[in-house]
């Protein structure tokens, strides 16, 4: 339990968006992918998700941690089925936002977050864990009714509240995947890799560093191991090699960029590492789905 304590309180977390949605037609999203972590809430009809066409429920919430493509199907009837960047060409045909009542037979509430530990890594993309399923925690489904009810207050200290509640969020899931006995090999797994002060000081040193050079020559230095043995070391307590864990941080920045600045394209590319343009928009879109430039249109694949 310690271990666990000790990665609950090194977590910084950060609330991104919340909405409540009407499902106007129902429509498939292929391959949903969103940097940010979001616990969805089904407030009536249903949704299903995976290749096994999973269904969750009235009441039930549904997490994609942050990182993770999967297929979502939203309302009831017979949904058409469209890429990603075909949804965002047109999702206000499908999804419209309300503030105190659900006016469509499927409905969802959602908040979006961000949960890093020690400043650095994406704790729950880190744990590699698929999209699931919660039933019966009323508390993660009342913190989300309560973070989409104070986003559209005119309550002063609305923020702060938001803040408090997102954090509880977090700690309520990280409780309930524990209780239920989920994912115990990945927990311990990182139980131990977030006591090892060589890999947090590489962790730091990445996010510090993301536009410079990043080879395993110079995290060898960094960690004060041999540069034959860096990767071998970072995979065996992490599961990914160093490089792949990079890309993902820079990519990471990137859309942060593409969202929140004027940089140009080709400035965020340079920002974050990449010194061709077309090779950083190439290795965008294989990861994303989509281009650059769509996603610094998008808030959100979920959202509208």
């Amino acid at each position: 339990m310690e271990d666990y304590n000790k990665i609950i309180e090194s977590l910084g977390v950060r609330f991104i968006k919340a909405k409540n949605i009407n499902i106007l037609k129902p429509v498939t999203i292929e391959n949903n992918y969103d940097i940010e972590n979001s616990l969805v809430l089904v407030n009536t009809g249903h949704l299903r998700f995976g290749k096994e066409k999973e269904v969750c429920g009235e009441g039930e919430v549904f997490f994609v941690p942050g990182g993770r493509q999967v297929t979502v199907s939203y309302g009831i009837n017979n949904p058409i089925s469209l890429s990603k960047d075909d949804f965002l060409n047109n999702k206000e045909l499908y999804f419209q936002s309300y503030i105190e009542k659900a006016e469509a037979a499927d409905s969802y509430s959602y908040v979006s977050f961000e949960a890093k530990a020690f400043d650095s890594v994406n704790f729950f993309a880190s744990l590699d864990i698929p999209p699931f399923k919660i039933v019966d925690s009323g508390k993660i489904r009342s913190l989300i009714k309560g973070i989409n009810a104070e986003v559209t207050s005119n309550s002063p200290g609305k923020g702060r509240i938001v803040k408090v509640m997102t954090e509880q969020l977090v700690v309520e899931l990280i409780r309930y995947i524990l209780k239920q006995g989920l994912f115990v090999e990945q927990f311990a797994t990182n139980s131990t890799y977030f006591k090892d002060p060589r890999l947090i000081d590489i962790f730091t040193f990445i996010k510090e560093n993301l536009g410079e050079d990043l080879s395993n020559k110079v995290l060898a230095n960094v960690a004060n191991v041999s540069e034959d043995y860096v990767g071998q070391y970072f995979k065996m307590l992490t599961g990914i090699n160093p490089q792949d864990y990079i890309e993902y941080q820079r990519m990471e920045e990137a859309v942060n960029l593409l969202r929140t600045s004027k940089m140009s394209i080709r400035e965020i590319g340079k920002e974050v590492g990449y010194k061709d343009t077309a090779y950083f928009c190439r290795r965008f879109k294989m990861m994303f789905g989509i281009p650059a430039g769509k996603m610094r249109r998008r808030e959100s694949l979920i959202n509208v």
